[in-house]
């Protein structure tokens, strides 16, 4: 039996994980990896701190969360996750970064299961199932990029007619939802959300940015000298600080099983725009590529829907009140705070008299 030539050898091995497919996307796929880690990481980090609160609330003296070392256990993991998170950005490019998201919210929902003992329910398994398909097929179609993203280049994208464009429509946009959420006292859920994609676009610029070029000076391409690197480093700081802050009062309005989804509908549609626009990362892809990572991201958001669909807020057990720790009463025995009255539950040797004012 003779031996193949090599080039007919190649054939039997070109697939997914073959030789040159991963010298081409190694970088990429490190990218990949990084950021479903540490998104995997943040739902961790969340449960943790959830599980952290319901411990101290059951406690008869509760003490507050950051005397608790399962809590500061939970922020570590939680930096940690958005550290591994900035990093993914400077490997892959920012359409196949945002909608890795999703590990997050899946992450939630099954180890809650676990740890948190909620019922598993059968739109966790279905949303799931769509998430992590969605998941798949965006890594699969994603485009390819340069991998190296220069200081140079970052500033010839910044005047480029194109962005330039897009950066006006978008502070136009932003001006008219800030004139209605301000002086028309508007705050319903859409504004509040599509406020915080606005800035979530340019956070996601300059992130990659940042990245980029911090990762090339690691490697001996020395960035941090531009100007330009501190410019995107202020963008970064200044959007994800409003950012945080259009988010933090949709929370305070609205449960989260709504926020959640719909945030992460607005923030991957609006980086993967972002990414287009700014760093041209589809100006390559065929057809078909682009159409199936597109059906991708709506398998995801359809996953990230269904598993917040109909889902109820937990909320915190709140203890029994001693009686005997309220000054002046000699009572051992407990109430229990009623959420419909302004009162603290009722007495039981209460008279009737009181019984019906009350």
């Amino acid at each position: 039996m003779g031996i193949l030539p090599v080039s007919e050898q190649n054939v039997f091995f070109e697939g997914p994980l073959s030789g040159p497919w991963y010298s081409k996307h190694k970088t990429q796929l490190l990218g990949v990896l990084l950021a479903a880690a540490s998104n995997f990481l943040i739902s961790v980090s969340l449960s943790i701190q959830k599980c952290a609160h319901l411990r101290l609330a059951c406690q008869t003296e509760p003490k507050p969360y950051y005397t608790s070392k399962l809590w500061w256990c939970g922020i570590i993991l939680l930096v940690l996750g958005e550290v591994g998170n900035f990093t993914a950005y400077g490997f892959a490019p920012i359409a196949l970064v945002a909608p890795l998201g999703c590990v997050s919210v899946i992450g939630t929902a099954f180890i809650s299961v676990l740890f948190l003992k909620q019922t598993m329910r059968a739109a966790d398994i279905l949303g799931g199932t769509l998430a992590v398909a969605g998941t798949y097929l965006l890594v699969t179609f994603a485009p390819n990029v340069p991998l190296e993203l220069t200081a140079r280049r970052v500033q010839n994208n910044l005047v480029s007619w194109p962005f330039l464009v897009y950066v006006i429509l978008e502070i136009i946009t932003f001006c008219i939802l800030l004139y209605f959420y301000k002086r028309k006292a508007v705050k319903h859920i859409m504004i509040l959300l599509m406020m915080v994609a606005l800035l979530a676009s340019l956070t996601v610029i300059a992130v990659k940015a940042v990245a980029s070029m911090i990762t090339l000076s690691v490697k001996g391409k020395m960035q941090l000298t531009y100007p330009v690197f501190y410019i995107m480093l202020i963008l970064m700081a200044t959007s994800c600080v409003f950012q945080v802050k259009f988010l933090n009062q949709a929370m305070h309005l609205y449960e989260a099983t709504a926020v959640v989804p719909i945030n992460f509908v607005f923030f991957t549609t609006s980086a993967i725009v972002s990414g287009v626009i700014f760093y041209q990362e589809f100006q390559s892809a065929a057809l078909l590529s682009v159409f199936m990572f597109l059906f991708g991201c709506l398998l995801s958001f359809l996953g990230v829907f269904v598993i917040a669909r109909n889902k109820k807020e937990e909320h915190l057990q709140v203890p029994y009140i001693d009686c005997g720790h309220i000054p002046g009463q000699k009572l051992t025995g407990k109430i229990q705070p009623d959420s419909y009255s302004s009162r603290y539950g009722t007495l039981n040797n209460e008279d009737d008299s009181v019984k019906t004012q009350s």
